[in-house]
């Protein structure tokens, strides 16, 4: 198993090359979820995510999760064929964490180069965890 530190990598990227990896068969960890960052200013991020939130029920319509680690998930859902066989298999072989769990603290951790934070061109930004405690997730 790949074990990646998600601590200061853009949330869009980690995710797309996650989605990458898992269809290529390889089975994956994400640690420190809350860690991630979203780019863009706080208002129009919390916004945006208030909007998406609120637009379902868990019984009707689109649901989106609360926690970080979940939001994440759904984060790299959408970008795999997750309805076919392929894409569930895929999402099989993903599990992500709020912290570093205890099975995994001895393990070696990785990173993402092309999602790493310094790549932003401005300091615009919104960690993970902030946005799951806006919407109202106790994690």
């Amino acid at each position: 198993m790949t074990v990646i530190d998600a601590d200061g990598l853009i949330m869009g990227r980690l995710a797309s090359t996650v989605a990458k990896r898992l269809l290529a068969g390889e089975e994956i960890g994400i640690v420190n979820a809350e860690k991630a960052v979203v780019s863009g200013s706080k208002i129009t991020t919390f916004e945006e995510y208030t909007e998406i939130r609120e637009m379902g029920t868990r019984e009707f319509g689109p649901y989106f999760p609360r926690r970080p680690d979940r939001i994440l998930k759904r984060t790299v859902r959408g970008m795999l064929p997750y309805k076919r066989l392929r894409g569930k298999e895929a999402m099989a072989r993903l599990k992500i964490h709020v912290g570093i769990p205890s099975d995994l603290r001895d393990a070696e951790l990785i990173t993402v180069e092309n999602a790493n934070m310094n790549r932003l061109s401005s300091n615009k930004y919104v960690r993970l965890g902030d946005i799951s405690t806006y919407l109202g997730a106790k994690f």
